[in-house]
């Protein structure tokens, strides 16, 4: 996975290691003295699952496509001095500490990029249709609390 040469976006689904060095390096500008990353690791544990050992995503991507463009698009009309937005899902199968989300927004001053990044990942997991299925010592499942996808503008932003 290669960062784009060319626009402030970069969006994509891989079955490959997040390149999280690289994204954070790309959101870098001249004009953006803030750059938040957001990671979310595979971790031994869920709810009511102790033992965890591995999490592997599918995803509909097609539509993952389309909600990643909505939910920068949402981003950019609540913080419009965002300047270049990250967001990265895996599928497949990973194991425990590796990187399965990656979101990074690059803002002139760390309000707006705090805040649109935890906006950016808040809308990715409410938004996306991409699901999680859970390998524990006990079994594997789907994981709880799933909920149907919403549209990106229904997102709450962060409480400051």
């Amino acid at each position: 996975m290669r960062a784009p040469t060319t626009g402030d976006e970069w969006l994509g689904l891989t079955e490959s290691p997040l390149p999280i060095g690289v994204a954070y390096d790309w959101a870098v500008r001249p004009d953006c003295g803030a750059v938040v990353l957001f990671s979310g690791t595979t971790r031994d544990h869920a709810d009511g699952r102790d033992g965890v050992t591995s999490l592997t995503y599918e995803a509909y991507e097609e539509q993952v496509t389309e909600k990643f463009t909505e939910i920068v698009a949402e981003l950019r009309r609540r913080w419009p001095t965002a300047g270049r937005v990250v967001l990265l899902h895996r599928v497949g199968t990973l194991a425990l500490g590796e990187s399965s989300v990656v979101v990074v927004v690059s803002a002139p001053h760390r309000p707006e990029a705090f805040e649109a990044a935890r906006f950016g990942i808040d809308a990715l997991k409410a938004s996306a249709p991409i699901w999680k299925h859970e390998t524990w010592s006990g079994g594997s499942d789907w994981a709880t609390r799933a909920n149907p996808p919403i549209p990106p503008t229904s997102v709450a932003a962060a409480e400051r």
